[in-house]
């Protein structure tokens, strides 16, 4: 089957792709850096899919790239990546940046932006590793999207109207000017701002395109909040997505109206969808309008006997929970906000409601942790495991872990990972001590943690390393290092200062920095933050 049989054999199964005749229309690209199967899950990319082709003046087509080295083309037309005016690319993963490369080189675009021209297209990028840091990639593309799609498409879209098929320095000069746009040849010095929505209300977030060939092929998604009120320190939606925004509890039902006129089962999304204030009666109210539910996350405390109830009874089987520490100390260091007896209640419940699998996410390598803190997540672990099997309901238990990888713009952002060869002793002592007892271990690959981690807090000279893989593995990045004489240690074993200026400085996510020193502050004291009040307030500096 060629290519584009495959292409068009895909379309066949969407509903909700939106065709456009392409005349008299500025002609984007929207492009994910991984499969279809990913790209089609993630609901970030289905939107900024259908907000670019509610302008009548833009056609939007979907790219992605198919893990082979041959021209990608749009799914929509099967157009070539050259036909396009832009190429938008959504990238939400620093290993992406390796894909993104790709599908530059194999579509005779040159790479590097200061060699493009304006025969070629313009090359833009937006998505979470770029709010937080896109200096990596700064020498590939002509600009970058800071912040969220529906705050800041519109201004970037009224100046590709006017200036697409004029003076490429002169567009770039104007992009520039806008509000949350990055152009790294014209940068000038000032702070670039991230862009954020107030109302999330105004806009819907929901499913686009149904297809089966997804990881969530069988559900209409509906996004219910946007950021995260606790502030994990060593996490991105926590303080790159601020303020914590919800939705309305008449507006979460007329979009789930909508879907369950395509599907039966209704996937509620979110950094912690319990957090919602109204929870309890958005999950009862969708149940009486006979949806099947799917949530993506929970927290551990305060977890609901009826959001849970809810879930069961709607067919749910599988539920997401993130202890991340085993031990309250370790808890306490990334300011969590559960104790070991939330834990316990929280496990009971799950289990009560028989609720069939139980994912456990955790993290190694966290800032101070020790061999003594893996033990007690280890002793954590096999406690929770008899707790489920106590209930006889069949509830098995999956434990995922992850080496911590520092992340731009929060507070653990100027602590070093720990050492590769520290991170695969202790997840060994995980993996040998909990699968004897039955408990499902999957785990983040240790060496492509730390690739993230160089790339995470990396800067513009990482680029010139991209730019010389060859195909996608540990000993092309490692050789590719060595040929740029870039040492990884600089990036992932090193402690920051806060007096440096940073590869990211030049971003002002509306977090004030001396506030992420004082949360950095209290790791040594012991303290924890409590979370933004769901009004607003004035600790960090964005409301």
């Amino acid at each position: 089957m060629t290519w584009n049989e495959q292409a068009r054999r895909k379309l066949s199964k969407e509903q909700g792709t939106i065709y456009k005749d392409w005349g008299g229309k500025v002609p984007i690209a929207l492009i994910y850096p991984n499969t279809y199967y990913l790209g089609m899950s993630n609901l970030g990319f289905q939107t900024i899919y259908g907000l670019l082709n509610s302008y009548d003046n833009i056609v939007c087509e979907r790219v992605f790239w198919d893990g082979s080295d041959r021209a990608q083309k749009s799914l929509e037309s099967q157009r070539p990546l050259n036909d396009f005016a832009v190429l938008a690319f959504s990238i939400s993963y620093e290993l992406d940046y390796f894909n993104v490369v790709e599908i530059l080189k194999s579509s005779a675009i040159p790479l590097f932006a200061a060699d493009r021209s304006q025969a070629h297209p313009l090359v833009i990028a937006g998505g979470p590793c770029i709010i937080a840091n896109p200096e990596p990639l700064s020498p590939f593309f002509d600009c970058f999207a800071i912040g969220e799609a529906e705050a800041i498409l519109p201004s970037i879209l009224d100046g590709l109207a006017g200036g697409i098929a004029g003076d490429r320095e002169e567009l770039l000069q104007m992009l520039a000017s806008l509000p949350g746009i990055y152009v790294p040849r014209l940068y000038d010095g000032k702070a670039i701002s991230r862009q954020w929505v107030p109302d999330i209300d105004d806009f819907a977030t929901t499913s686009v395109i149904l297809t089966p060939d997804t990881e969530l092929g069988n559900m209409y998604l509906v996004e219910v909040a946007r950021g995260c009120r606790w502030g994990c320190r060593f996490c991105l939606a926590g303080f790159l997505f601020r303020p914590f925004r919800f939705r309305s509890l008449d507006n979460l039902l007329a979009q789930a109206e909508v879907g369950l006129r395509y599907e039966k089962r209704i996937g509620l999304l979110a950094a912690a969808v319990s957090d919602h204030p109204d929870i309890e009666e958005l999950m009862i109210r969708l149940r009486q309008m006979g949806a099947q539910l799917s949530v993506s996350s929970l927290r551990v405390h305060p977890l609901s006997s009826v959001a849970l109830r809810a879930l069961a009874e709607g067919g749910a089987q599988t539920i997401a929970l993130a202890p991340e520490a085993g031990s309250e100390r370790l808890r306490t260091v990334i300011n969590k906000g559960i104790v070991e007896k939330d834990i316990y209640e929280a496990i009971d419940k799950v289990a009560e409601h028989g609720l069939r699998q139980i994912k456990l996410y955790f993290m190694i390598g966290l800032p101070t942790e020790t061999d003594d803190d893996v033990e007690e997540m280890v002793k954590l672990a096999l406690a929770l495991k008899e707790r489920v099997d106590s209930k006889g309901k069949g509830s098995h238990i999956i434990l995922n872990v992850a080496p911590f990888v520092p992340k731009a713009g929060t507070p653990f952002q100027w602590l070093p990972m720990a050492e590769a060869q520290i991170l695969s002793r202790r997840l060994s002592t995980i993996k040998n001590r909990l699968r004897p007892k039955g408990i499902e271990i999957k785990a983040d690959s240790v060496a492509w943690a730390v690739v993230q981690g160089v790339l995470s807090r990396g800067d513009a000279r990482l680029a010139q390393a991209l730019a010389r893989m060859e195909g996608r593995s540990l000993s092309s990045w490692r050789r590719a290092l060595e040929e740029c004489s870039i040492d990884a240690d600089f990036y992932v074993n090193r402690q920051l200062s806060p007096t440096e200026r940073l590869p990211w400085s030049m971003l002002d996510s509306g977090v004030e920095p001396r506030y992420l020193e004082l949360e950095l502050a209290k790791v040594g004291r012991g303290e924890e933050t409590a979370p933004c009040p769901l009004a607003g307030c004035h600790e960090c500096g964005v409301c």
